[in-house]
């Protein structure tokens, strides 16, 4: 029987919304609505990396 992956091994993606706002989601889970595929897929620590290089203003879209 297979062992369940840990957590730091769960594989996620990197997603955006409207307002060019990054988060991390679970590969193989739906989106929700309004946001879409934005990045690489791996595990949490790697999509957050990407995150950080790449989301360099917080403000939502809308406030810039």
């Amino acid at each position: 029987m297979d062992s369940p992956s840990r957590p730091s091994e769960t594989q996620h993606q990197v997603v955006c919304n409207d307002e060019e706002q990054y988060s991390v989601w679970p590969l193989g889970r739906p989106l929700p609505n309004g946001w879409r595929n934005a990045g690489p897929q791996g595990t949490k620590a790697e999509c957050l990396r990407h995150i950080d290089r790449v989301w360099t203003d917080l403000r939502p879209l809308s406030a810039r």
